[in-house]
This record gives C-alpha cells, structure tokens and sequence, in this order.
C-alpha cells in the first residue's frame, strides 16, 4: 500500500468497512498525518440515492455529504496510523458518533465532485472529534463537527 497521497479507491478499501453503493470516497488527494485531509468524491448520475432525492431535480442528500466528511475522518485516523510507520487494522472499527453544527449551504448535484477536506480536532481517549467542510469548487455545500468512536476491544 502507498504512503502518500494520492490513494485510490484500491489504497482506501482496505482501510474502511464501507463499500459501493455507500462508499463516498473515490480518492485521497492530500494529507498531513494527524492533522488533515482532503478527498474526492464524483457525484455519479447512477448512484441509487439520486432517483428518489429529487426525482427530475437530483440532489446529494445533505446526510449523505454528512456521511462523506465522516469517511473521510476516518480515512485520516487509518492513514494517519499507516504513514507514521503503524499497519491499520482492516476495516477498523470506527463508530459514527454524531454530526452537530452542520450547515448545508448548497446543493450538490450529480456530475460535480464533492472537495472533502476534514480536520483533526480533539481527542479523548476513544473519542475523535474533527471538522469538516465540503465544496463543489469554490461553492460551499456543508459544514460542521463530527465524532468517531473507536470500538473497545
């Protein structure tokens, strides 16, 4: 597996529990361990959750932008672990906790790419805390706060 950015899809895999058709990270474009990240994800035409969200006028569903920020959370605690010298568990057992303070400012629509860039916030034991934001562009979409959870052994 790389150790620096980009991942692809085949690098990321390995490193969440999630896979097609709820798997909202393609790639990772950009890293520094323990601090932040930045992913991409194309909003396809195909996807499942656009024929019924709105059919005729398709949109990314605000929880499922909510969604992406927290796989790519994720993504920065497994990657963080594997770039500082460590090997990640498969599949880590992370838990999405909660989402607090989103703000959904616009919508995102199929055949644009959703811009993930999450921050590391602070940690308490098996609590991470982080801040996200995701664009299409320059177009702001969403942002706010959320929580993992590692699971205890």
């Amino acid at each position: 597996m790389r150790t620096i950015p980009p991942f692809e899809q085949e690098d990321i895999l390995p490193l969440l529990p999630h896979r097609p058709p709820f798997l909202f990270v393609d790639r990772v474009t950009a890293l520094r361990a323990g601090r932040w990240i930045e992913a991409r994800h194309s909003l396809r035409p195909d996807q499942p959750h656009f024929r019924g969200h709105f059919p005729g006028q398709p949109i990314m569903p605000g929880v499922l932008v909510a969604e992406a920020l927290a796989q790519t959370s994720g993504l920065l605690l497994a990657l963080s672990e594997l770039v500082g010298g460590g090997a990640p568990p498969p599949r880590p057992p992370l838990y999405y906790l909660a989402a607090t303070q989103f703000k959904f400012t616009n919508p995102a629509v199929p055949g644009e790419e959703l811009v993930l860039r999450v921050e590391s916030g602070t940690a308490m034991g098996t609590l991470f805390n982080f801040r996200g934001e995701a664009k299409v562009g320059e177009r702001l979409v969403a942002t706010g706060s959320l929580t993992l959870k590692k699971a205890s052994g």
